[in-house]
């Protein structure tokens, strides 16, 4: 089949309140506005739903919903905010965190809670449509440079893409080194769905052998309930006991597990948190390029988040990670590059997915 596909360019001051539609490439439309705090955003709708991008602002997914269900996470910050803090605009689907650092600032650490990234100025945006052996296709993407005198200078370049017939976004990140010295980065797809009682997690990896490992500590601006300490310390022996999400289990603030994940014959790894209506959250990505697999479960009475994350490192913060050996280098010029899967899939969909994974786990 041809690849064939066309490319715009953007300019922030083209955005205004009033939505205008920008773009239609079959079933797929592109629609640009402001939403009342003036943060500027893009909306791709196709037959099945539709994603809201920030793509001046991080190039985050603000929102995603897809066969009449909202994926995101329940944030009192019900809209994007114009800032560059992240916890003041903590309530996106997806987060791209670094690339200097990310994760939560230890004592030792100087940056600021999940990088620089988060909430990036980005001064070139595009949109793409075109058809490839997948169909018809929009996508958005940018580039933001990072310039620091005895610091990191790169290129940073997210796209999304959304098929006309899918529930799935298709996500890239490309890091490019420009310094003529080697470069460390480290980076995270913060990906956040809304949790539901009673939800169960289906993934690639095996608790068993280890590879699913609670956190025993949490931030010291956090403070835990004695339930929640108790939970985690019979975790950390069965990790297995969050398979299913039991509203009566403690979540409040959060939980947070790694995990290394196994992949299929063709690289790629999977997860799946299936909803009582057999529908499921989905994300899947290469451990190769991503060998950290994260979930954070946050269910407290003002947000709800379930986080199906992958990354380079944990989420401890720079000097923790790099203590670790899980701080990245890049060479001088060179480049780092991932892609993963993230969204919905239906019911009809997931069986077979749980019947791979099995496979993967040896388990068929």
């Amino acid at each position: 089949m041809d690849h064939t596909s066309v490319r715009f360019f953007l300019k922030e001051r083209d955005f205004h309140e009033n939505k205008e539609k920008i773009l239609e490439n079959q079933d797929l439309t592109v629609s640009a506005f402001r939403y009342s705090s003036g943060v500027a955003a893009l909306e791709i709708k196709n037959r099945k739903g539709s994603l809201i991008s920030l793509p001046f602002q991080g190039q985050q997914i603000w929102d995603a919903a897809f066969n009449g269900r909202r994926l995101t996470m329940h944030s009192p910050v019900i809209e994007p905010q114009p800032t560059r803090e992240f916890l003041m605009n903590m309530g996106a689907f997806l987060f791209h965190c670094g690339m200097t650092a990310m994760g939560s600032p230890g004592p030792d650490d100087k940056h600021v809670l999940h990088g620089e990234l988060v909430n990036a100025p980005f001064k070139q945006v595009y949109i793409d449509a075109g058809k490839d052996e997948h169909g018809n296709f929009v996508g958005i993407g940018g580039t933001y440079e990072h310039a620091a005198a005895f610091g990191a200078h790169y290129l940073a370049q997210p796209c999304v893409r959304l098929y006309e017939d899918e529930t799935l976004m298709h996500v890239s990140m490309r890091l490019k080194n420009l310094n003529r010295t080697p470069m460390e980065y480290m980076y995270l797809a913060h990906i956040n769905f809304l949790p539901v009682d009673f939800g169960k997690f289906v993934y690639s990896a095996d608790p068993s052998k280890g590879n699913v490992r609670v956190r025993e500590n949490l931030p010291p601006s956090m403070q835990p309930s004695p339930q929640l300490v108790q939970y985690v310390k019979e975790l950390v022996d069965h990790p297995e006991k969050h398979h299913v999400l039991d509203p009566h289990l403690p979540y409040d603030p959060e939980i947070v597990f790694l995990i290394d994940y196994q992949a299929d014959e063709a690289g790629w790894a999977h997860a799946l948190h299936i909803h009582p209506d057999g529908s499921a959250d989905y994300v899947s990505h290469k451990p190769a390029q991503l060998d950290t697999g994260i979930r954070w479960i946050c269910r407290t009475p003002n947000q709800e988040a379930l986080g199906m994350e992958a990354g380079t490192a944990g989420p401890e913060g720079y000097t923790a990670e790099k203590k670790k050996g899980k701080v990245k280098v890049l060479p001088a010029g060179g480049e780092f590059f991932c892609e993963y899967l993230a969204g919905m899939l239906s019911a009809d969909r997931v069986p077979e997915l749980e019947t791979k994974i099995a496979k993967i786990l040896g388990k068929d």
